[in-house]
């Protein structure tokens, strides 16, 4: 359903549905706080149906609390109980107004206040209004510089043999970038798996993820290590809020040092700019609240001259299709971590979905995210989480 220009004024929104649905997960996967995707178990993803006027638009929320704060419950009863009932009534439009009612709901402290929460019904909005006006996300922004992304694979093993049979696997699905997740192990060790992916893939761009996981002088120490085996940069080496250590790891690192947990909120980066403390920003749709708040992180990087890489959340394909969107929006054409295809199978989406071949993902046409959603399969795959364990 599509509605005139004049008609989209008047939409406003009356129906907020959150769906904690369980997807089969395709692969093991973990971070230095703990695992993200466990085989033989599935990935609870929390997807978000906001309705006006019979317009529907969908969101996804990736909970994982080794990453973040937010677990499926809270996401659940957040937007269920708290950011639903902020914008009720409200025009669809207005994703300004909708951003502050959140802050006024659920509110700042150190950090932006339930972002994945927050962001999965900001994108489901932007899905609705696109769907509203039968254009894409980028279209609707008028903001689109490329039409593809190129992927980097998620390299998860922990030996060098496992590590080369990864590598190998990406290789074949035609994927010629390859991420690193480090800060998992000893130094020696994290080493030696960079060393070993290097080794099966000599000139493919590579890039390494401590996800918080290093103390400043051990940053240093394998910033120099990972610059002898040609890392492209060092993402989130420190913890978010190791400000004065960000700055003094950047101003010796031999590697780039890109910041993702760091930069919750456009403001975030602002100070890191402010500082001289930042190489790189990463884009990331969940972590600063949704493609709102990302718009303007991403502007605020481009106008101070900070480069920016993109990253996601293990989504499935709906967070897939809003990160191509607003990466697309930038011209981001440094290779992207948008990992979710390599860990989790999105069974609802059983129509239009995001194109992905020799790894590098189309941007979406189709109205919207350009992801076709059977609700029908989401009912059947949604589980109760504040009363029983999903299967």
């Amino acid at each position: 359903m599509t509605v005139s220009t004049a008609a989209l004024a008047g939409l406003t929104i009356d129906r907020v549905e959150t769906f904690a649905v369980a997807l089969p997960t395709l692969r093991s996967f973990g971070v230095s706080g703990g695992s993200v995707a466990v085989a033989g178990r599935p990935s609870i993803r929390v997807l978000v149906k906001v309705s006006a006027d019979g317009v529907t638009g969908w969101g996804e929320a990736t909970p994982i609390p080794a990453w973040t704060y937010e677990t499926a419950e809270s996401i659940v009863t957040t937007i269920d109980r708290y950011l639903a009932p902020a914008v009720l009534g409200r025009p669809c439009w207005d994703l300004d107004g909708v951003t502050t009612a959140f802050d006024r709901a659920i509110n700042r402290g150190l950090s932006i206040g339930a972002p994945l929460a927050k962001s999965a019904v900001d994108v489901a909005l932007h899905d609705l209004l696109g769907r509203a006006l039968g254009v894409p996300v980028g279209v609707l922004w008028g903001q689109r510089r490329t039409e593809q992304i190129e992927l980097g694979w998620i390299v998860s093993g922990q030996t060098a043999a496992e590590v080369a049979d990864c590598v190998a696997e990406g290789l074949d699905l035609g994927y010629r970038a390859f991420k690193v997740k480090i800060g998992l192990h000893t130094e020696r060790e994290d080493t030696a798996v960079v060393r070993a992916v290097r080794d099966a893939a000599p000139d493919a761009p590579l890039w390494v993820d401590a996800n918080q996981g290093y103390t400043v002088d051990a940053a240093l120490r394998m910033a120099r290590s990972m610059a002898e085996l040609g890392v492209t940069a060092f993402e989130q080496p420190l913890p978010a809020n190791d400000v004065a250590g960000l700055r003094r790891l950047r101003d010796a690192s031999p590697v780039p040092v890109a910041l993702d947990e760091s930069l919750r909120h456009p403001s975030d980066l602002a100070t890191f700019v402010k500082l001289g403390a930042v190489d790189v920003a990463i884009a990331k749709v969940q972590r600063s609240g949704g493609l709102t708040l990302s718009r303007r992180l991403c502007s605020l990087a481009e106008d101070s001259g900070v480069r920016l890489m993109g990253s996601g959340l293990t989504d499935s394909d709906l967070g897939l299709a809003a990160s191509l969107h607003l990466f697309a929006a930038y011209g981001i054409d440094t290779p992207v971590d948008l990992n979710g295809r390599q860990f989790v199978d999105s069974a609802y989406a059983t129509g239009a979905t995001v194109e992905v071949n020799g790894g590098v993902a189309r941007v979406p046409t189709g109205p919207g995210l350009g992801v076709d959603v059977d609700e029908s399969v989401v009912r059947k795959r949604a589980v109760d989480v504040l009363t029983a364990t999903a299967p």
